[in-house]
């Protein structure tokens, strides 16, 4: 599957990558965002795919808005309207993702892209990346509703009131990434641990995946209340009872989802 300026390809049984390829930074421009939806709606509707990996080429991650277009749009005519929407529209394409998504981090993640690898469930990073906000230099900012999912409140306000460089080592210390790696090791570690989750079985992923909106957005009691419904419906599912058996037997179970 490709897209102008972002290539998909299943790296591993029902694993698919998708690499932002828009040299030299990964602006995210206008056709990139719309490419994105459409790989990640038709992603959602693959029964083949059970995981994500989202990474990029070059040195950059993703140096976030297109400055040349966004310095072209006009309010007369609706563009920043349209912009806006468009850019909500990707990152909850993410979030509400049934499909747990990887970021494979292995350059600077600055602005949008900062956001936009906040919006995947698990973050790696290469022992080369750096998180910004650097909105706030060009008079602008925004962020802080997504990147709040994974920084305590004051380093994210350093970082919007200053437009900080955070190394992906402080990061790890925050606990906003899961490890921080050699390049050469980020999409390979990124795909064997999108793998591991693969290979459990696709309703319960699913319904777990599905529940963590909800779930973050409430209380402890009516979080734990949702949980326990899908937990107790999924305890019913064929591929629960296909682990039981398997527990039994000894053998690893083959789940069909």
């Amino acid at each position: 599957m490709d897209e102008i300026n972002l290539e998909v390809a299943i790296a591993a049984p029902h694993v698919a990558v998708v690499t932002l390829a828009r040299p030299p930074v990964n602006a995210l421009g206008r056709d990139i965002r719309e490419a994105m939806l459409r790989v990640f709606d038709r992603l959602e509707g693959s029964a083949e795919v059970r995981a994500i990996v989202l990474t990029a080429k070059g040195h950059i991650f993703c140096a976030g808005a297109d400055i040349k277009e966004k310095a072209a749009q006009t309010s007369a005519d609706g563009d920043y309207v349209r912009a806006n929407r468009l850019t909500r529209d990707v990152f909850f394409a993410i979030l509400d993702s049934s499909k747990p998504v990887i970021a494979a981090v292995q350059g600077a993640a600055l602005g949008a892209g900062c956001v936009l690898a906040a919006c995947c469930d698990i973050i790696l990073a290469s022992d080369k990346a750096v998180f910004a906000m650097p909105e706030i230099d060009v008079g602008q900012g925004g962020g802080a509703s997504i990147l709040q999912r994974i920084l305590p409140p004051s380093k994210l306000r350093r970082m919007l009131l200053t437009a900080e460089r955070v190394p992906a080592a402080e990061f790890y210390r925050l606990g906003a990434v899961e490890a921080v790696l050699p390049e050469v090791e980020l999409l390979p570690a990124a795909i064997a641990l999108a793998s591991t989750i693969a290979e459990k079985s696709p309703a319960a992923v699913r319904r777990i995946r599905g529940s963590f909106p909800s779930v973050e957005a409430l209380d402890a009691r009516e979080g734990f209340r949702v949980e326990q419904i899908y937990t107790t419906e999924l305890s019913l599912s064929p591929d629960a009872a296909e682990a039981r058996r398997a527990f039994f037997e000894k053998r690893k179970p083959v789940f069909g989802g």
